[in-house]
């Protein structure tokens, strides 16, 4: 078996999925029709060709379209059950779900719809699928402080369905220092803390999530190669990375998939992991990513097999679910080799 049939068949975990990012064009069309939403597209066909954008900023315009159609619990526990399916066709066996709660509730759908469709969804994955999941809230940043706030104690009374929050949407002239209370509060209620810094921000971005927001996760992170100390910092400390290369791909942070620095942050020691980000939107879902990646940098069976252990090292998840992953990663290697 060589590296890309083992990256397809080991167990691993993703932790850098917009469940938004999910949602397929013929899935938007069906929830349109099911809740009488009228579409600027008149077809799958043309939506799908929509998708050609060019930068973050032009993909959140066509991700907050998408996401319009989403008003009932219902249609949000089919979104994650879709994406449910596939993970389970590509041997994720535990997944950390970001969910945009100020997208739906600007929009006035209620707090409580959003996340238990998610919840419903995640439990039924957990007993039909055998996939473990948690909900992680992400601000956006691009609106202000006050609004996160706003969103964190409209979220407090399903604070059982949640584990913790990130912070995600436009990064550039939003550094994480914006949100440097409402993550105090954050920490102090017990929730996880994760924030997307350093794909299309400045290394300082990331040094702010660490320094200032206290982070527990950097979600992206490839903007640390142009900073040495924080490439040692972050050896270290092993302060995992959920790095997603296709959609660094799609989004133009790397021009080609062979430029990407994936491998030499593997090799640097760091706690680098392979997910989707918004997969319906950038060309693949988990598997996708692991086999173009290790297809364009020659990733070898132990790169493969690193960045899994990664992911689980990385997870929001107790010591026994940990090690009954890891039991189950090795024994799916030695099978194969």
């Amino acid at each position: 078996m060589n590296a890309i049939e083992l990256a397809r068949a080991i167990p691993k975990a993703e932790l850098h999925i917009h469940i938004e990012g999910s949602l397929e064009p013929e899935l938007i069309f069906a929830l349109a029709q099911r809740n009488g939403v009228a579409l600027s597209y008149p077809s799958v066909e043309a939506l799908r060709a929509a998708y050609a954008f060019t930068d973050l900023q032009s993909f959140l315009d066509i991700y907050y379209a998408g996401a319009s159609v989403l008003l009932q619990p219902q249609d949000f526990h089919d979104m994650a059950w879709a994406y449910f399916l596939r993970a389970k066709a590509d041997n994720v066996v535990h997944t950390e779900l970001f969910f945009d709660p100020q997208t739906h509730t600007a929009r006035g759908v209620p707090m409580a719809s959003v996340i238990e469709g998610l919840s419903g969804a995640c439990r039924k994955a957990e007993a039909e699928l055998g996939i473990s999941s948690a909900l992680i809230l992400c601000f956006l940043r691009h609106l202000s402080e006050e609004d996160a706030f706003a969103t964190l104690e409209a979220a407090l009374p399903f604070r059982e369905h949640f584990i913790g929050v990130g912070l995600d949407s436009s990064e550039v002239g939003h550094p994480p220092e914006k949100f440097e209370r409402v993550f105090a509060r954050c920490r102090a209620l017990g929730l996880k803390v994760v924030a997307h810094a350093g794909e299309e921000g400045p290394p300082e971005y990331m040094w702010q999530a660490i320094d200032l927001l206290k982070v527990q996760r950097i979600d992206h992170g490839v903007a640390a190669m142009q900073d040495p100390l924080l490439m040692a910092e972050l050896a270290h400390t092993r302060l995992p990375l959920t790095v997603c290369p296709l959609s660094n791909l799609k989004l133009c942070v790397v021009h080609d998939l062979r430029d990407h620095p994936l491998k030499k942050m593997l090799d640097a020691g760091l706690c680098t992991t392979v997910n989707s980000d918004d997969p319906a939107y950038f060309g693949g879902y988990m598997n996708a990513n692991f086999e173009q990646t290790v297809a364009a940098l020659n990733l070898s069976r132990e790169d493969v097999v690193q960045l899994a252990k990664n992911s689980f090292e990385a997870s929001f998840i107790s010591d026994e679910r940990r090690a009954a992953c890891l039991t189950q990663l090795r024994s799916v290697v030695s099978a194969a080799a």
